[in-house]
């Protein structure tokens, strides 16, 4: 296979998964990222290091190629670089974007907003010019479970409505699926949006619940435990978003012959546009995400129990039918199944970098 694909985001966390599969199966794979400090940037260049992308090797806008990889090359570049990504894009002639690249973090969005205007809407601007501009087969891009807000209508499908947002991270990735839409519609680019429903695993990010329960648990110190432990999350294995998204990658969105502009599905469109839940469909308490994790230390954690945050939903549940009809795959990796392979790289990685 010799198609062309560009992942935004390589450096982080699902980005590198995705990276690795598609380097496996052939794919010619560009990563780009700007490794911004939102978290420890050792982590990130860890990621890099495994394909074959020394940090040394990294200068700004400057393609490198991989040490181990015929077909890996890596950017460093911010995707609110406008004038250079839509360029860059015309350039490489993609037959494939996957983006990935955002700012991330509810929490984080409250106190610091115009790092995600600037990633997730500036940046998310300039990829799609440029797949619009380069004829690129399928655009991918990343959105959210959040972005359902205050919606509690159990389980969550595609079909429910979306648009009151708790968050400005959730109003960024909003603005993404219709920016997106309007896309489709004006230019005929095949969009497929991925709401995610809490992603976890092995080189996840270190401000995630997982990593900081298991740093907590390991130095004896108390974990926080937010809505005094009443919280259910849809917790979803990242090699299944992987597996996902490989599999949409091959099949572009396309009109839906059936939508009726009077009763309007906006989980399809007239314009070759869809939106997909990808989540585990199997909803778990965060006690029961505590316990597996403790399971897998063998160590009891210490318990601070608090109010629900601001930004936070108590409940989050995914209908992934639409995704398992459409690609024959719906995420099923059991939660200790998952758990046991974040903890077996987690305890690995703290050797190295402690």
């Amino acid at each position: 296979m010799d198609n062309k694909i560009l992942i935004t985001g390589t450096a982080g966390f699902i980005g590198f998964h995705l990276a690795n599969r598609l380097i496996s199966e052939g794919y010619n794979v560009v990563g780009l990222d700007n490794i911004n400090d939102y978290y420890d940037q050792r982590l990130k260049y860890f990621r890099l290091e495994i394909h074959g992308i020394n940090k040394l090797d990294i200068q700004e806008k400057s393609l490198v190629r991989s040490s181990k990889y015929t077909n890996y090359s890596f950017i460093k570049v911010d995707l609110a670089e406008h004038d250079f990504i839509v360029d860059f894009l015309i350039n490489q002639k993609f037959d494939y974007v996957v983006n990935l690249a955002a700012q991330a973090g509810v929490r984080y969005s409250i106190d610091n907003p115009r790092a995600y205007t600037h990633s997730n809407i500036d940046g998310f601007l300039s990829i799609i010019e440029g797949a619009r501009f380069s004829d690129v087969k399928h655009f991918i891009y990343a959105s959210t479970s959040s972005v359902y807000g205050l919606n509690t209508k159990m389980p969550l499908t595609e079909k429910e409505g979306t648009q009151h947002p708790m968050a400005l991270y959730a109003a960024t990735k909003k603005a993404n699926e219709m920016i997106a839409h309007s896309y489709s519609h004006l230019f005929n680019l095949p969009t497929t949006g991925l709401r995610f429903f809490t992603v976890y695993g092995p080189f996840g990010r270190p401000d995630m619940a997982l990593f900081l329960f298991a740093d907590a648990i390991l130095d004896d110190k108390p974990i926080k435990v937010f809505n005094e432990g009443k919280m259910i999350r849809d917790f979803t294995f990242v090699l299944d978003i992987v597996e996902s998204i490989t599999r949409l990658i091959p099949k572009p969105s396309t009109p839906n012959p059936d939508w009726n502009s009077n009763d309007p599905d906006p989980s399809t469109s007239s314009a070759p546009y869809q939106i997909f839940n990808i989540g585990n469909s199997n909803p778990i308490g965060l006690m029961d995400y505590i316990n597996a994790l403790e399971i897998a230390l063998g160590k009891v954690a210490i318990k601070e129990f608090l109010p629900l945050q601001d930004g936070d939903v108590p409940a989050t549940h995914a209908d992934a039918t639409r995704l398992e009809k459409y690609v024959q795959f719906k995420p099923n990796t059991p939660i200790q199944v998952g758990v046991n392979e974040f903890v077996a790289w987690y305890l690995d990685f703290k050797k190295k970098y402690e």
